[in-house]
C-alpha cells in the first residue's frame, strides 16, 4: 500500500511541451523551484498525488533488449543519485517526450517533474521521482474588490492532470516501482505514455495476477464460451457471478480449484486452459497457477463483471445467482420468455 500523507515536495521544474508531428517545440524553464508555501504546497500535492492515494497496482521499467537502454530509467537513477540534478534531468525528460509527442491527437501542455521524499511503501520510507503533464485548461471566475465595487474577472489555470507516473525508488533487486494515471488505456494517444515514453511494464505481483485472471475469466466468458458450447446468456451470468464470487470468498487463488468450482464440465476446463494459454501468449503476460487474492484488484474487476439480462429495449433483468430458479421458453406463437421464481418481493 501507498502512503503520501506525510510526502514532502522538495524540488519542482516545469516546461512546456509541444507537438512534434505538429512542430510546437519545447519553452525549458531555466531552473527549478525548491521553496513553497504551505498553501501552494497543498494545492500541488493534491493535484500531483491525489490519484494515486493508497493505489496498489504497480508497473517495472522493461525494454525490448537491454533494461540499461531504458531512458526514463536512466534519468531516474541519475537524479536519485544526485537530486540536486532535478532541473538538468527534467530537461533530458522533457526532450525525450517532445520526441515521442508523434500522434496527431496528442495536445501540448506542461510537464512537471517533481522531487518528493518521506513517501511510504509497505511501511518503508522512500523517495520519489513525479513526472506529470496536462493538456486542457479550465475557466475560473474571481471575485476582486476595487474602488467600492466587486468586479469579475476570468481567469485560465490548470484543475487536473491527463497523465502522470510516481517513480518509487524501492531499492534492492526490485529497485523502482512505478505507479501511473492517465495514459493506461488502449488508445493510440495514450499508450504513447506507457510503452513508448515510460517503457513499463505491469510488476509480476499478486494484484497483476487477479487482475489478469479475472479478465481471463470474463473475456473467456463473454467472447469465446458460445463458439465451443450451445449455452444461454443466463448460464453466462452464472459464469461470471460464480468467477466473481471465488475471488471475493477467498484469500488464495489456484486454479485447479476454481475452475472446478466455477466451470465444473471437463470440456469446459479444458476450453478454458486453452484460451487463458492463448490468452497469455497474445498479451505477452505469465499468470501464476497459485498466488494470493489482492482485494483491490477484485473490487476494480468486479465493475466490468455485467450481470445484466438485457431484452429488448423494454427489461434489463440483474442476475446474482440462483439460476436455478430461471426458466427460459418460447410460446406459440413465437414470443420468447424468462419464467422467474421467487420466495418474496423486497
Amino acid at each position: 500500500m501507498l502512503e503520501l500523507d506525510n510526502i514532502s515536495l522538495e524540488k519542482l521544474s516545469v516546461h512546456f511541451i509541444g507537438n512534434r508531428s505538429r512542430e510546437e517545440g519545447t519553452v525549458l524553464s531555466k531552473k527549478a523551484q525548491n521553496r513553497f508555501e504551505p498553501e501552494e504546497e497543498q494545492v500541488l500535492w493534491k493535484l500531483f498525488l491525489s490519484p494515486f492515494k493508497n493505489t496498489s497496482e504497480f508497473y517495472r521499467f522493461a525494454h525490448s533488449s537491454d533494461i540499461d537502454l531504458n531512458e526514463i530509467r536512466k534519468f531516474a537513477s541519475e537524479c536519485f543519485e544526485e537530486p540536486s540534478k532535478l532541473h538538468k534531468v527534467s530537461e533530458k525528460i522533457a526532450k525525450l517526450l517532445y520526441e515521442k509527442s508523434t500522434h496527431s491527437k496528442i495536445n501540448a501542455g506542461e510537464l512537471y517533474v517533481v522531487y518528493m521524499s518521506s513517501c511510504v511503501l509497505e511501511d518503508k520510507e522512500v523517495n520519489a521521482i513525479g513526472i506529470f503533464k496536462s493538456e486542457t485548461k479550465d475557466s475560473f471566475l474571481q471575485a476582486v474588490p476595487e474602488e467600492g465595487n466587486i468586479l469579475l474577472r476570468f481567469q485560465t489555470g490548470i484543475s487536473k492532470l491527463e497523465k502522470g507516473c510516481l517513480i518509487l525508488d524501492v531499492g534492492g533487486k526490485e529497485e523502482y516501482k512505478i505507479c501511473i494515471t492517465g495514459g493506461s488505456g488502449n488508445s493510440s494517444e495514450t499508450v504513447y505514455w506507457k510503452d513508448d515514453f515510460l517503457q513499463i511494464q505491469p510488476c509480476a505481483d499478486d494484484f497483476h495476477n487477479t487482475k489478469n485472471f479475472m479478465n481471463v475469466c470474463k473475456t473467456f466468458v463473454t467472447d469465446r464460451l458460445d463458439e465451443d458450447f450451445e449455452i444461454s446468456k443466463t448460464d453466462k451470468i452464472a459464469f461470471l457471478n460464480k468467477s466473481v464470487d471465488y475471488f471475493k470468498q477467498n484469500e488464495t487463488f489456484n486454479e485447479q480449484e476454481f475452475a472446478k468450482e466455477v466451470f465444473e464440465d471437463k470440456n469446459v476446463i479444458k476450453s478454458f486452459r486453452e484460451y487463458k494459454n492463448e490468452y497469455q501468449e497474445s498479451n505477452n503476460i505469465d499468470i501464476e497457477e497459485d498466488f494470493e487474492i489482492s482485494a483491490p484488484a477484485v473490487k476494480k474487476q468486479a465493475k466490468v463483471f455485467k450481470s445484466v439480462l438485457k431484452l429488448d429495449k423494454n427489461f434489463h433483468i440483474y442476475i446474482h445467482g440462483a439460476q436455478q430458479y430461471i426458466e427460459k421458453g418460447v410460446e406459440k406463437d413465437g414470443r420468447k420468455f424468462y419464467k422467474i421464481y421467487y420466495n418474496e418481493e423486497k
